[in-house]
């Protein structure tokens, strides 16, 4: 194995557990605002719905085309007109909550903080995120992951997006590193993963969810405890 001297770290997915933290989050909004009085029917067909268009809108986020402040409320205000409610106050308000709240989950993959541990005295580690600015950094420090990590380079920071060739050149700038002791670990395939591949860094792909693919990669695992055997 090549010396790696930084580690790069994807949050949302790999690290944070995104699903998990929503779901709690989604929960809460779901009962304060009395949804399944108004129309929707459960809090799982309200999550599935806000999850097809939250994906939609964040690959046209991720392109450039919508702003993030046009992101945050239309995700809701899409959802809601899906079960027959035609009100922007309210998408305004769910919104408004999901940003405050959700960063303050801290529900983790199972052994990130005994990887971070184990990681964290034998190589300068980093975080990649395309999250919004704000959330993200409450979402570290509320998760005390802060400590772990000599520099975080979000999307916003950078004026790009994974998998922007770009966001990682800039990371590697910020953290003074070079290509060849660089090491991206991420779980979104197209995102992290072949984002790094085009700027030259090599990959880890945490695929915990065992998907099939074809693609060229450095390494792969299906937890973050596997970590252990290549590091």
């Amino acid at each position: 194995m090549k010396k790696y001297r930084h580690i790069f770290f994807d949050l949302d997915r790999t690290i944070w557990d995104f699903e998990k933290n929503a779901r709690e989050t989604f929960s809460e909004i779901y009962d304060k605002y009395e949804l399944k009085q108004k129309g929707v029917p459960s809090l799982e067909k309200f999550t599935k719905t806000y999850k097809y268009h939250n994906d939609l809108l964040w690959s046209y986020y991720r392109e450039g085309k919508i702003k993030k402040e046009v992101l945050s409320i239309k995700r809701f205000k899409l959802t809601l007109n899906d079960f027959g409610i035609d009100d922007v106050f309210l998408a305004t308000n769910i919104a408004d909550d999901y940003v405050t709240i959700s960063p303050l989950k801290t529900n983790l993959f199972p052994h990130s903080r005994e990887i971070l541990e184990y990681l964290y005295p034998k190589y300068k580690l980093h975080l990649i995120t395309n999250g919004f600015e704000e959330v993200q950094q409450k979402k570290i420090d509320v998760s005390d992951l802060r400590k772990y990590f000599k520099q975080i380079i979000t999307s916003e920071e950078a004026g790009t997006k994974k998998p922007e060739k770009q966001i990682f050149l800039f990371a590697l700038s910020k953290a003074k590193a070079k290509i060849n002791e660089s090491l991206m670990i991420g779980d979104d395939l197209r995102v992290d993963i072949m984002g790094a591949k085009s700027a030259g860094i090599d990959q880890v792909f945490v695929n915990y969810k065992n998907i099939t693919h074809n693609n060229e990669i450095t390494y792969e695992v299906n937890s973050l405890k596997e970590l252990e055997d290549l590091l």
